[in-house]
C-alpha cells in the first residue's frame, strides 16, 4: 500500500493513456470548489520533479516565504493566495478590514518565526483598550468583543497555515484568552406594537415592504433585491435568489448568503393582494425601486433608516432589521410551525441552527405544551391546570377595549416647489430640488448639511438661484423664437 500524500504535496496517478498526471491545488473558487494546476510526464519520477518545480513556482514554496519574514507579510501571502479566492465578497470586505486596519500595523513587524503568544495577548488587550480606527467619538476608542475575537481568529488561521507549511513549530495563537463570546439580544414586537407599525409604515410610504417582511423574515438585502418576475401572483409563491451589498461604496447585486438562502416561499393571500396593488401603480422592474436612483434597487441602508424612523413614531422598541426576521420566526413557532419549515422559509443552513437562534420558548408555547400533555395523558389527577391557554388570553373584546387609540406621526407637508428634505444618516442631511427647465428637461439639484436647519435654509437659497436662472434662461429662449420671424421677413 502507498504512502498517504500530505495535504498540499499534490497528487500523482497514472492516466489511462499511458502518462503521469502531477495535481496541486492552488486555491478555491468563488463557490469554494479547489481550483488546481497540473502537469503530465511518460515517466512517475520526471512528473514528481515537474510537480515539484510547479510547487515553487507557487504560493509559499517560491521562496517569499521564510520564517524569518515579517508576519504581516505571512498574513497578506496568506489571504491572498489561500483564502481570499473562497470568500464572498462582503466576507473579503471584512477580513480585509481586520487584516489592514488592524493586525498589519499592530503586529505585522514582528518575525513570523518569533511571534509568541504573549506579542498576541497584548495585541488584543490593545485593541480592545484603543483600537478603533472609525468613529471614535460615537463608539469610543476601543474595539468590540466580537471584532476583537475576529481579529484572533484571522491570526489563528494564518498562524495555522504557517505550521503546516513548516515556517513555525506551533501556533502561538492557540490558547491565547479572549473576551467572552455574547449573543447579541434578540428582541420581538408584540401584536399591538406591530400594528401601530404597520400604520405608521403606511404613513411613511414603506407599508407593503413592512408587512413583507413581517410574513416572511427575510433578510434585508434579500428583500431590497426582490424584483417582480420572482413573485408569481397567481400561486402566491415568492422565490428569493438574489440580495443587494455594498461593495467598496457601491450598491450592487449578489447570490443569497448560502446555498440554503436561495428558497421559495409560499406568501398569504393578504400579502398577496397588497403587492398585487403596488405592482398596478410601479413602473419598475424591482419591488422596492430605489427613489433617487433609475432602475436601482432601494438602499439596504435606506430601508434600515426608514424603518427605524417608523418604530420611533409607533413607540415600540428600538429593534435591529434583524429583529423583524426574529418576530416572523417567534410569531411562526407560536402559531405551529414546525423548526424544519421555519428553517426552510428563512433560509438557515439547517435546523440547527434555528434550534440554536430560537431555543427559547414563549409562556404561551409552554402552556399550549403543558395542556397537550395533559389531554394524552387523559387528564390525569397529578395535574389539574388552573387555567387553559383561552382563559389566559383575553377575548377580541377585551382587546379592543383596552388598545389605545394610535394616530401616526404624519410629519410636514411640504408646499408644491419647495423641494424635499431627506435625512441620510444621524448627521447628514440632503436637499433636493427636480424643477423643469427652459428646454422642458428635468433637473435635478442637491445640497447638503449637518443639520435640518442648515440644510432647509441651503434649500431656499438653491431654490431661489435656479428659479432665477430658469426664468432667465425662458425669456431669452422666448426672445430668440420672437427674433426668428423677423429674421425670416428681411431674406424675403
Amino acid at each position: 500500500m502507498g504512502r498517504k500524500r500530505k495535504q498540499g504535496e499534490g497528487t500523482l496517478r497514472l492516466r489511462k493513456d499511458g502518462r503521469w498526471e502531477g495535481r496541486v491545488v492552488t486555491g478555491y473558487n468563488e463557490k469554494g470548489m479547489p481550483v488546481t494546476k497540473s502537469v503530465t510526464s511518460v515517466s512517475k519520477v520526471e512528473c514528481q520533479r515537474k510537480l515539484d518545480e510547479l510547487k515553487a513556482s507557487l504560493g509559499v514554496l517560491n521562496g517569499r516565504a521564510k520564517p524569518e519574514m515579517p508576519f504581516g507579510e505571512w498574513v497578506d501571502l496568506w489571504y491572498q493566495t489561500w483564502s481570499k479566492p473562497g470568500l464572498r465578497i462582503t466576507t473579503q470586505q471584512a477580513y480585509e478590514d481586520r487584516i489592514y486596519k488592524h493586525i498589519i500595523p499592530g503586529i505585522g513587524s514582528i518575525p513570523l518565526c518569533k511571534l509568541t503568544q504573549g506579542d498576541l495577548q497584548q495585541f488584543y488587550a490593545e485593541l480592545k483598550r484603543n483600537g478603533r480606527v472609525t468613529r471614535r467619538e460615537q463608539n469610543g476608542p476601543g474595539l468590540s468583543d466580537r471584532m476583537v475575537r475576529s481579529c484572533h481568529a484571522t491570526c489563528r488561521m494564518a498562524l495555522e497555515k504557517a505550521k503546516f507549511e513548516g515556517l513555525i513549530l506551533k501556533n502561538p495563537a492557540a490558547g491565547c484568552k479572549l473576551p467572552p463570546k455574547k449573543k447579541k439580544e434578540m428582541q420581538v414586537l408584540t401584536g399591538e406594537e406591530m400594528q401601530r407599525f404597520l400604520i405608521q409604515a403606511k404613513e411613511d410610504g414603506f407599508y407593503e415592504m413592512m408587512l413583507l417582511e413581517l410574513a416572511t423574515g427575510m433578510r434585508r438585502g434579500e428583500i431590497c433585491a426582490l424584483q417582480w418576475d420572482d413573485l408569481n401572483v397567481r400561486t402566491g409563491e415568492l422565490q428569493i435568489q438574489r440580495q443587494v451589498i455594498h461593495v467598496a461604496g457601491e450598491l450592487r447585486e449578489s447570490s443569497p448568503k448560502t446555498k440554503n438562502s436561495e428558497r421559495v416561499v409560499i406568501l398569504p393571500p393578504g400579502v398577496v393582494k397588497v403587492l398585487r396593488e403596488l405592482r398596478d401603480r410601479t413602473d419598475s422592474r424591482w419591488m422596492f425601486p430605489s427613489p433617487v436612483k433609475e432602475d436601482a434597487p432601494l438602499d439596504p441602508q435606506s430601508a434600515y433608516r426608514k424603518m427605524k424612523k417608523a418604530l420611533q413614531r409607533a413607540g415600540c422598541k428600538n429593534l435591529r432589521f434583524h429583529d423583524l426576521r426574529h418576530t416572523f420566526a417567534t410569531m411562526a413557532l407560536e402559531h405551529g410551525m414546525d423548526v424544519k419549515t421555519l428553517s426552510a422559509v428563512i433560509g438557515h443552513v439547517s435546523s440547527t441552527t434555528t434550534l440554536d437562534v430560537y431555543s427559547h420558548i414563549t409562556g404561551a408555547m409552554q402552556l399550549q405544551a403543558a395542556q397537550n400533555i395533559e389531554r394524552v395523558i387523559g387528564h390525569s389527577e397529578a395535574y389539574e391546570p388552573h387555567e387553559t391557554l383561552e382563559d389566559r388570553l383575553p377575548t377580541d373584546e377585551e382587546m379592543e377595549a383596552t388598545r389605545p387609540k394610535f394616530s401616526p406621526y404624519t410629519g410636514k407637508i411640504r408646499k408644491p416647489g419647495t423641494g424635499g428634505l431627506y435625512e441620510l444618516n444621524d448627521h447628514l442631511y440632503e436637499g433636493r430640488y427636480s424643477p423643469t427647465n427652459a428646454q422642458g428637461k428635468r433637473e435635478v439639484h442637491t445640497v447638503y448639511a449637518k443639520t435640518r436647519e442648515e440644510a432647509e435654509a441651503l434649500l431656499e437659497q438653491m431654490i431661489r438661484e435656479v428659479r432665477a436662472r430658469i426664468d432667465a434662461e425662458k425669456a431669452a429662449l422666448k426672445a430668440e423664437q420672437a427674433e426668428q420671424p423677423e429674421a425670416g421677413e428681411g431674406k424675403g
